[in-house]
């Protein structure tokens, strides 16, 4: 930001130079419109999320449409077993639930919400990921007429786990 305001300034000193102070009084009630609508109009950047999911697997389906209605960018891979890929990740099968995912160096193992997918990309804690354990009824991909309580889970390389959040 600082960098952007002494541009400006050094922009409007130039501009003094060479034009007219009535013209310069214009360009300095544009240049907030235009940085306005340059901001609004930025495209929104999409966090790429890998899945390694079954292919018969309708939750997985559904977890990763819940990622893409919550701003993810989202590629799947069907794979004939997700174990090679939770090995490779760190995840153990205290933590391994139906499908792995990678996003941004972090491994999300399960139904993690994208709400603590988002906040975990914010304040990047020093874990390997996160994970829901098992299959709770309630938990984004696994809607149902309940809805169980569960944790998030982190998990670091050596095993250890702490709760992230809990629903």
């Amino acid at each position: 930001m600082e960098f952007w305001m002494k541009w400006i300034g050094w922009c409007l000193k130039q501009c003094e130079r060479i034009m007219p102070k009535v013209q310069l009084s214009k360009i300095l009630v544009w240049i907030p419109v235009v940085a306005f609508a340059a901001l609004i109009a930025a495209p929104v950047n999409a966090t790429d999320v890998i899945v390694y999911k079954s292919p018969a697997c309708g939750c997985c389906k559904k977890w990763v449409k819940h990622l893409r209605d919550n701003g993810f960018k989202v590629k799947t891979f069907d794979v004939k077993s997700v174990v090679p890929y939770k090995i490779k990740h760190g995840v153990t099968k205290a933590l391994a639930s139906c499908h792995t995912a990678l996003v941004d160096g972090y491994t999300i193992e399960g139904h993690v919400p994208a709400v603590d997918i988002k906040r975990l990309l914010e304040e990047k804690p020093n874990v390997k990921g996160l994970a829901v354990p098992g299959m709770p009824i309630g938990t984004p991909g696994m809607e149902g007429r309940r809805k169980e309580a569960y944790d998030v889970l982190t998990f670091d390389a050596s095993g250890k786990t702490g709760v992230f959040s809990h629903h």
